[in-house]
């Protein structure tokens, strides 16, 4: 536990009947223990069961290819400076195929200068979401030919969930595992 964690682990003594019920749910269906989001999310049992329940969704079943998927998590941790999101997903997408030099100018804070026809798309699509708080008329037809309206909502819903999580991590300020050094730079701009 970092000292400025606000929000760690609650001993397992302390854990509300609720709690324990929602990280017994939350072990069932991931397979591992309430980690990092999910820790201070925790504090409201029902919205972390409700919040994994949608991660799940948003992850595993949707149309969107799993590496454009983690390009839109990483633009996210990047916009919010979520240094545990970036720790957790930059090794899943260049897992999932989302290419190096794609992480590393996310990583930076500038727009990559090669990406496919898809991973343009999806980084016009979330960068605008995110700056502008709104998508493009051109964005969207682009996006809604690609990927239909499901991969529009699911991509918007990408982006919204993971900055649930960033805005969680960022106000209980969760750690990163020990010895890990925060991965992002400041976002300058």
């Amino acid at each position: 536990m970092s000292p400025s964690d606000r929000m760690p682990d609650i001993p397992v003594d302390r854990l509300t009947d609720a709690q324990k019920a929602a990280a017994a749910a939350f072990r069932t269906a991931r397979g591992v223990p309430v980690f990092g989001p999910f820790v201070p999310l925790l504090r409201s049992p029902e919205l972390m069961t409700n919040a994994s329940t949608m991660g799940l969704h948003l992850r595993y079943r949707s149309v969107l290819p799993l590496h454009l998927s983690e390009l839109a998590i990483l633009i996210t941790a990047r916009e919010w400076t979520q240094q545990l999101e970036w720790h957790i997903h930059a090794p899943i997408a260049v897992e999932a195929g989302l290419d190096p030099d794609i992480v590393a100018a996310i990583r930076e804070g500038r727009r990559p200068d090669t990406m496919g026809s898809a991973e343009a798309l999806v980084h016009a699509f979330s960068t605008e979401l995110h700056r502008n708080k709104a998508v493009s008329d051109t964005t969207y037809a682009r996006v809604v030919e690609a990927f239909g309206e499901q991969g529009a909502v699911e991509l918007a819903g990408i982006n919204g969930y993971y900055t649930l999580l960033a805005m969680s991590m960022n106000v209980a300020r969760t750690a990163l595992p020990d010895g890990a050094q925060p991965p992002l730079p400041p976002l300058i701009r």
